[in-house]
């Protein structure tokens, strides 16, 4: 038997808001990634030197922003995940392998 036999009729549906969404993927990470770090990078460059506790609010932000990087990836790769389930979902059906049931005279409870 061939492998990956598609369903005779079966037909693919046509591209819709997940390649979209699967082409600004990259730049969401760009974006997300970039613009914590060009926040701490910002606070850090204008407090150098600075006292003590200035430091402390510049680190907790490196905290913060390290946080929202993480969380940014999270989402940008749960919502790929999601646009190419939605994209294998609507390519063409296959046979799928049967399966024989033994034969019994009343089903069992």
């Amino acid at each position: 038997m061939k492998m990956l036999q598609t369903l005779p009729g079966s037909h693919t549906a046509p591209a819709g808001m997940e390649r979209r969404v699967l082409r600004a993927m990259p730049a969401m990470l760009a974006l997300g990634t970039m613009l914590p770090a060009l926040y701490v990078l910002g606070w850090y460059l204008l407090t150098l030197g600075g006292p003590d506790d200035v430091m402390r609010r510049v680190e907790m932000a490196r905290y913060v922003a390290t946080g929202a990087i993480i969380l940014n990836l999270m989402v940008v790769m749960q919502v790929a995940m999601l646009a190419g389930i939605v994209v294998l979902m609507k390519g063409q059906a296959y046979v799928a392998d049967a399966y024989v049931l033994p034969d019994s005279a009343k089903p069992r409870a």
